[in-house]
């Protein structure tokens, strides 16, 4: 090595050194906190609402959603917000509407941001008609405080936790997140993901319960509805303690299918690659199919129709009756 190069190494260096210690310094002064160093100005508005309304709409671009219980009786939307993309709050013809006024520029979208805009709506009562949601990218929180006629939330890149009941439909789509209902009760529950899990849990549906994916495990628990309708590429699918009044009806093109103590009048199972295993409560008519795998399934010749086909993989059913009614 020259001692040109050597020369060039120590001063490389040098400045590399110099960098770090004025970084440590800088980042001691704002106490670590990264997002000073933002490029990318916030500020928090709260919007007071004194009109009345019975429904909510809510149209974002980035920007997490949270619902809450007001402590005072009062309507008020807190908005951490970027200074030239404000919401625009007001209730008018009986609907709480929010929606993003983008004022920003080309230019504005050129710095370093670490901020995450916020939008939490807190509402005085516990019943509304229909709540609306259509964002891009963020996550959404609804607790079970809240009960709806219909709900449709929709959704590119984000996680939704949905906890509250609705009388007719509730429908909630993203393209990439989890979602996720518990503990409520609706008429029809429709759920769809491209890139994410679905966990549904405590739920009791007078209609069906749809569940469609491309990528992701789907995971149902403690559930009563009419029908269950699931289709998907990619992902397992795990049912447990699951109880239709008419019927399961299952497709995956890659997956396992997994009952434990289910049961439905009519069951249907269709599979490329994955394996169906697993326990029903009463005693069906099997109809099974499987290229390569083994099969074993009880030799009964009462019940309900459960016809299970499969490329690759193995059926493995068993039947555990107890007290509850036949189907």
């Amino acid at each position: 090595m020259n001692k040109a190069t050597k020369r060039w190494l120590v001063t490389a260096a040098s400045l590399v050194l110099i960098g770090c210690i004025i970084f440590t310094v800088v980042m001691s002064l704002l106490k670590w906190d990264f997002t000073k160093l933002s490029t990318v100005k916030y500020e928090t508005n709260t919007y007071e609402i004194i009109k009345e309304f019975n429904s909510i709409s809510i149209t974002t671009d980035t920007a997490d959603i949270i619902f809450a219980v007001s402590d005072d009786g009062k309507c008020r939307v807190k908005c951490y917000e970027q200074e030239n993309a404000k919401n625009s709050v007001a209730a008018q013809e009986g609907t709480l509407a929010i929606t993003l006024i983008d004022e920003r520029s080309v230019y504005d979208y050129i710095g370093i941001n670490f901020g995450s805009p916020k939008i939490t709506v807190y509402l005085p009562k516990a019943e509304y008609a229909s709540l609306l949601i259509n964002e891009s990218t963020g996550n959404i929180v609804i607790p079970n405080d809240f009960d709806f006629e219909d709900v449709d939330i929709s959704l590119s890149t984000g996680d939704v936790d949905f906890c509250a009941s609705a009388a007719e439909l509730i429908r909630i789509k993203t393209s990439s997140g989890d979602i996720r209902v518990e503990n409520l009760s609706t008429g029809s529950l429709a759920l769809s993901v491209s890139t994410g899990e679905v966990t549904a849990t405590g739920v009791t549906c007078e209609g069906d319960l749809t569940v469609g994916v491309s990528t992701g495990k789907t995971y149902l628990t403690n559930l009563t509805c009419r029908n269950v309708l699931s289709n998907g590429n990619t992902g397992d699918i795990s049912l447990k303690n699951v109880i239709a009044v008419e019927k399961f009806s299952i497709k995956r093109s890659t997956g396992d299918v997994a009952f434990d103590k289910c049961d439905a009048a009519e069951i249907f199972v269709e599979t490329d690659t994955g394996g169906v295993t697993g326990s029903l409560l009463t005693e069906k008519v099997f109809i099974t199919e499987t290229s390569t795998g083994r099969i074993d399934v009880p030799s009964t010749t009462t019940g309900g129709r459960c016809e299970i086909c499969t490329d690759t993989g193995d059926i493995t059913i068993e039947v555990k009756q107890d007290s509850r009614q036949a189907l």
